[in-house]
């Protein structure tokens, strides 16, 4: 595993783009405010409004830009969602493909974008803040964050996985994890997984809810736990399965275990009460996945990750929220 170790660590090395650094930097405004539903109360949280092509405020504002740029938050170092070609030093991915073609829908080309790479436990933050307009990186649409972001229908069906070692005693998400160091990103899914229940794996360390960087096992970007299980700092990792594909794919001596735990979905995320936004974003959504073998979905599903995740043969349908 070393020598996929040393690729792996590199490419999170990288600059996202030059264009970055020419991000805006003004706030998105709250629109029309929705109240979400209360996470007890929540059963469907991947039901979305209902897709419309009209410009609402929080668009007029992207439109009124100097740059008229689109900002969307992306990941830099998933394999095959959204990572840097080491060539063009630019993004490519699955979900680098939905970006551009939202940013088409709404300004008129695929290049009126700027991809800003954000950590794993500062997508919420940076819809708050303003650093984004949207977030398009293997978000799980769940109840809790519902209640911080408002989200499109669901754009990919994943669920929470073991990637371990080859050879290794453990053989999914039980009780062979007793006394393993697992791997998990911070604010992530699978942490919250393993909180509910850790078969007695060890999941924390001393450092756990600071920002030392001596943390090993809870980290920032969830590629950084496939380098501690390179390392051996980590006997496994959890993570959504879709992710975990990509990371097997690039280093053959680790392998997804057992089964996933529950059926998740990947969902665009917006500030919350930018429904206009999101609106726009569905209606993209709805197009993106039309046309069945020859969708735009597909098309893409074809080239990033039909070679990880093969039997894929349609995307996730839309939800709707009732009115």
């Amino acid at each position: 595993m070393a020598g996929a170790c040393v690729l792996t660590a590199s490419l999170t090395l990288l600059p996202l783009s030059h264009s970055v650094s020419r991000a805006p930097q003004e706030a998105a405004q709250r629109t029309a405010t929705a109240v979400p539903a209360a996470a007890d109360e929540c059963r469907e949280p991947e039901r979305s409004v209902r897709a419309s092509g009209a410009d609402g405020p929080s668009i007029e504002k992207i439109k009124a830009r100097a740059n008229r740029k689109l900002v969307v938050g992306v990941d830099q170092n998933s394999y095959r969602w959204g990572y840097l070609n080491p060539d063009t030093k630019e993004p490519q991915g699955f979900d680098i493909d939905l970006a551009r073609a939202i940013a088409k829908d709404i300004l008129g080309s695929e290049d009126d974008v700027i991809f800003r790479a954000i950590p794993t436990n500062q997508r919420i933050q940076a819809l708050e803040n303003g650093t984004v307009d949207l977030v398009v990186r293997t978000m799980t649409i769940t109840c809790d964050r519902a209640e911080q972001v408002a989200f499109s229908t669901a754009y990919f069906q994943t669920g929470q996985q073991v990637l371990a070692p080859k050879g290794s005693t453990i053989t999914g998400f039980n009780r062979s994890l007793a006394g393993k160091r697992v791997c998990t990103a911070d604010g992530s899914t699978a942490y919250k997984a393993l909180e509910k229940n850790s078969f007695g794996a060890i999941f924390k360390d001393e450092h756990d809810g600071t920002d030392e960087d001596e943390n090993q096992l809870t980290v920032d970007n969830q590629l950084d736990c496939l380098v501690r299980l390179q390392l051996g700092q980590a006997d496994a990792v959890v993570t959504d399965n879709a992710l975990a594909a990509g990371q097997a794919a690039q280093d053959p001596a680790v392998e997804l275990v057992g089964e996933p735990l529950d059926r998740e979905y990947y969902g665009v995320a917006a500030k919350l009460g930018n429904d206009d936004l999101v609106a726009r974003v569905n209606k993209v959504l709805d197009g993106y996945r039309a046309g069945g073998a020859n969708s735009p979905w597909m098309r893409s599903y074809d080239i990033w990750l039909k070679s990880v995740l093969p039997g894929i043969t349609a995307p996730p349908e839309a939800k709707y929220r009732d009115g």
